[in-house]
């Protein structure tokens, strides 16, 4: 353990002596230009990568007169990150406050890593050396520069990805930035890395961040203004990685919540028919699954309605409702039962009458096929905020 200590305070000699050159010299000019900052660094099972972190950052900073700490949230590791801690701190400005309270929350870690810094100015970044801390001085002169947090971004000119990414990564990195676009500016709002200022930051309690990307949550709710620096992303260095199907639907729900809060009613709307649709699919797959096992059109069509309505009142109560009071699931799945047949009447009912009484509806059916759907749908939509999943005079839930 004793070497950890040694390597850290031996780091920048080493630079020296090796022909390694020493990183581009910053504008000092103005009060303001060499900052102090703390690092905010949540770990869950990062142990043996908080040495070799701590060696980069002091490398990277040292010799520019920048007064730092590294910020160690650990969320209950019980890997050894205290004696990791306790040996760097010896050497080093490193202190470790350990969440044994709460579920584990990479977002929730951040948070209270901001709270607790001793400076102003925060950088936020992972554990594993993904994000180069060599890169840290130039999110902290973007950040001087006027804007109000600097993000370490892999998708803009001079930014890269690992190349041992495959196919698989890198298709589900795309898309949830894609997904994520309409709600900001920034070419990666799915990083990471990033600087701020927490003077500018909203009240840290008001904040609702579900899972990892707790910077997505501060540029949408803090509105801030961002400037975006290239960096290399690299593989993680060492360790197993945390991403699984749970930080994945989370992320659908943070999504879910964000657009609530920039967009309204609008966004709860496009969620419920994006459930909607989903469950047209399950619909289809149990209709055609039953005839294949020989069950009549007729019966097939009957018995594919349930699953497909019990896996949209599943799904909306997960995403689309997931802000309000849990209720009994059968007495829920039940009323929801109730409303979706309401809304099937209202769809076939209008499409009868329209086709019937309507000149221009009995020539183009079509059209009355999808104004149907789109006046069931609706019907279903109210009937599900006022009736299935509404709020009740008790209820304590926080708004979107």
């Amino acid at each position: 353990m004793a070497s950890i200590c040694s390597a850290a305070m031996n780091r920048v000699s080493s630079l020296q002596t090796s022909g390694v050159p020493p990183l581009p010299a910053r504008d000092d000019s103005g009060p303001a230009s060499n900052p102090a900052v703390s690092i905010v660094v949540p770990t869950f099972r990062e142990a043996e990568n908080l040495p070799l972190l701590a060696d980069r950052i002091e490398a990277a900073l040292s010799g520019r007169g920048t007064e730092w700490e590294l910020v160690v949230i650990d969320d209950d590791s019980r890997d050894g990150i205290e004696a990791v801690a306790e040996e760097l701190a010896r050497c080093l400005p490193v202190r470790l406050d350990v969440r044994r309270v709460g579920p584990r929350d990479l977002s929730r870690s951040v948070l209270r890593g901001i709270a607790i810094s001793r400076f102003d100015r925060v950088v936020v970044m992972d554990a594993d050396l993904s994000h180069p801390p060599e890169r840290i001085p130039d999110l902290l002169q973007a950040l001087e520069g006027g804007c109000d947090m600097a993000v370490g971004s892999r998708y803009v000119s001079g930014g890269r990805i690992d190349k041992d990414w495959g196919p698989w990564r890198f298709l589900n990195s795309l898309v949830a930035t894609l997904l994520a676009r309409p709600l900001v500016t920034c070419h990666d709002p799915m990083s990471g890395f990033f600087a701020l200022d927490r003077r500018v930051l909203p009240d840290l309690t008001q904040l609702r961040p579900i899972g990892y990307k707790i910077g997505l949550e501060l540029m949408v709710r803090g509105r801030l203004r961002v400037r975006e620096v290239p960096i290399g992303f690299s593989g993680r260095n060492r360790g197993a990685s945390k991403m699984g199907l749970r930080q994945q639907i989370n992320y659908l729900r943070h999504l879910k919540r964000l657009y609530l809060h920039r967009f309204g009613g609008l966004a709860r709307a496009l969620s419920f028919g994006s459930v909607g649709a989903s469950g047209l699919v399950v619909d289809l797959v149990f209709y055609l699954g039953l005839q294949a096992f020989g069950i009549e059109h007729r019966l097939a069509r009957f018995l594919s309605f349930w699953p497909a309505v019990s896996w949209n009142w599943w799904l909306n109560r997960r995403v689309t409702f997931d802000d309000r009071p849990r209720r009994a699931p059968a007495r829920q799945w039940a009323k929801f039962v109730v409303a979706s047949l309401v809304g099937l009447s209202a769809n076939v009912g209008s499409y009868l009458a329209l086709t019937s009484h309507v000149a221009v509806f009995a020539r183009q059916p079509l059209l009355a096929f999808f104004l149907g759907i789109a006046l069931g749908g609706g019907v279903n939509f109210l009937m599900s905020t006022l009736y299935v999943y509404r709020w009740h005079a008790t209820a304590t839930g926080r708004q979107p």
